[in-house]
């Protein structure tokens, strides 16, 4: 049964750091948060250090994985193969960018138990010991797309109200449950980021850019598609798949494979078909004969929303209906992009110290007791249920 992210009155973890193996990795400055430098507001950034040395339902990236090739086991992980056919380890060292708000959730209903699962996987069977940075949703994080678009995830707010709207869920226990997930993070060495006014797609973007030019290869753990449009040669995804009940890479002979387009073009046609999950509306609910075809041929083309809506401008670049809904629907289409383009310029540095292998050896009694916790928790609500029913029944 899941927890709802709802612990009653327990709001953290605890247990005997004499049971914790020696560690001799310096500390790191695991939580930070930082303010929104877009309204100029003056909360200063903290930096909470260890206390040891020890996802909405968004849509799956693979969601269609049945239509992919089969790629060898040791290509889906990541296995970079030279000019003579040989196996071979790519040169540059991974950095993992874990998106952790989607892993919180089982569905579209919050779970604990479903983090502690998929990051007991990832941290076993993934990352290892390679260097981990984790992100969460800052507060307000969807405010600015949502005064540009304001039907912008509207499903997804409807929904969290629903949950608080609950006698299960308060913003308490939401509260207390990051908390947890904060805690299990910064005992298993994992520095965990956010910034207010920013959601954790552009924090993982802007570090990501940022990784990319000290020379590493970043892989981004999460099932939002919206990462799709980062991927290339040094990004990779990481995706949890809940029907096999593990981690699957996602690289860019699978993107190509799904698409049969670049990369590149990905978000320019998630901007002109729209997004139903974000609550984004496509061209063809404007253009009804405007569809993914026309779309991917016209950027094939063009390589670009932006380099086709300059061509449309000046010059005819496709039939007259397509010609007619570029240039009618254009602020429209500019709109979706803004909307749906990851930003890269959030105020955040990395950190050197967060490219340091990761000190993994006490993960196992770290995450068992995270998960012995919910057990605990979840009794104690077993049996104050009980307790209100008999109750109950006695009134009768």
């Amino acid at each position: 049964m899941d927890s709802h992210l709802q612990i009653s009155k327990i709001s953290h973890f605890d247990f005997s750091s004499r049971s914790l193996k020696h560690s001799i990795t310096l500390p790191l400055p695991f939580f930070i948060s930082l303010p929104n430098l877009r309204n100029q507001k003056t909360k200063s950034w903290k930096a909470i250090k260890p206390l040891c040395s020890a996802t909405s339902g968004n849509q799956s990236a693979v969601a269609d994985e049945a239509l992919l090739p089969q790629l060898r086991e040791d290509e889906d992980l990541g296995v970079d193969y030279g000019s003579n056919g040989c196996n071979g380890l790519s040169r540059k060292r991974r950095v993992f960018f874990l998106d952790v708000n989607p892993l919180c959730y089982k569905g579209s209903t919050p779970s604990l138990e479903s983090f502690a699962r998929w990051i007991s996987l990832f941290f076993s069977q993934v990352s290892l010991n390679d260097p981990v940075v984790a992100v969460l949703d800052g507060e307000r994080g969807n405010e600015y797309r949502r005064q540009l678009l304001p039907s912008y995830k509207a499903n997804r707010r409807k929904i969290f109200q629903q949950f608080l709207a609950s006698e299960r869920f308060t913003r308490n226990s939401f509260g207390r449950s990051r908390k947890m997930v904060v805690d299990a993070l910064q005992k298993c060495n994992v520095p965990v980021v956010k910034v207010e006014g920013h959601e954790a797609d552009d924090v993982v973007a802007t570090l990501v850019h940022q990784v990319l030019k000290k020379g590493y290869r970043a892989v981004i753990a999460s099932p939002d598609k919206d990462f799709k449009q980062l991927i290339s040669e040094d990004v990779q995804l990481v995706i949890p798949l809940t029907e096999l009940d593990r981690w699957s890479f996602y690289t860019l002979k699978h993107y190509v494979a799904q698409y049969n387009c670049d990369p590149q073009s990905d978000l320019s046609l998630r901007c002109m078909l729209g997004d139903e999950i974000d609550g984004v509306s496509g061209i063809q609910h404007l253009v009804p004969g405007f569809g993914r075809k026309t779309a991917l041929k016209l950027l094939k083309k063009h390589g670009s929303l932006t380099n086709l809506l300059s061509a449309a401008s000046v010059r005819t670049v496709g039939k007259q209906y397509a010609q007619e809904a570029l240039t009618t629907h254009a602020d429209f289409l500019r709109k979706n992009y803004e909307v749906l383009s990851l930003k890269r310029d959030v105020n955040i540095q990395l950190e050197e110290q967060w490219l340091r292998s990761r000190d993994a050896q006490n993960d196992s009694l770290i995450l068992s007791s995270f998960s012995d916790l919910l057990t605990k928790a979840q009794e104690k609500k077993r049996q104050s249920r009980s307790r209100s029913n008999g109750l109950e029944v006695a009134k009768q």
